[in-house]
């Protein structure tokens, strides 16, 4: 029975969601599955994963196949590396003390790359509010310069009027 890890789909229709699952190749994408092992949200910044390290590690041991999506989650989370450091072990080209150093530093530095992308989304989201901010506070400042303009023509035309009114009386009662 040949075994995939394969994205089972869920949720609604343009807001996708998957399930990571280990499944017969044979069955269909939604259908009968053998464990779940995670799940995969593409629809956040960046995706969420939620994976089981060690059950995926545990099924690749045992020979499944991932698909090309599932491989590059796999990958991303780390347990492809994991599996290459155990093959290298299991040939004798280090101990196994070495392959968890290698495979730590690499977990450490790919999590700097995650967080230092977090900061920038979130960063630039913060510049574009405060840009809003800034550009609102320009239209309203000019909405009240245009008003108070407006005022002040209206105060002058009713000053013209009122001298003109009392010009007008000044002159009947002369």
């Amino acid at each position: 029975m040949p075994v995939k890890i394969r994205l089972a789909r869920h949720g609604r229709k343009r807001r996708a969601f998957y399930h990571i699952v280990v499944a017969d190749s044979r069955a269909p994408r939604d259908g009968k599955y053998i464990e779940r092992i995670g799940s995969y949200n593409p629809n956040t910044n960046p995706a969420t994963i939620d994976l089981n390290f060690d059950k995926a590690l545990t099924w690749l041991g045992n020979g499944a196949q991932p698909t090309d999506t599932a491989r590059a989650i796999l990958s991303y989370e780390g347990v492809m590396m994991k599996k290459h450091l155990l093959e290298g072990v299991k040939k004798g080209a280090f101990d196994e003390a070495t392959a968890e150093e290698k495979f730590q530093a690499w977990k450490q530095e790919k999590d700097a790359k995650i967080n230092a992308k977090k900061d920038g989304l979130s960063k630039a989201a913060e510049e574009a509010k405060a840009a809003r901010l800034e550009a609102e506070a320009k239209i309203s400042a000019d909405r009240a310069e245009a008003i108070a303009k407006k005022a002040a023509k209206a105060e002058e035309a009713g000053d013209d009027a009122e001298a003109a009114n009392e010009e007008g009386a000044e002159e009947t009662e002369a």
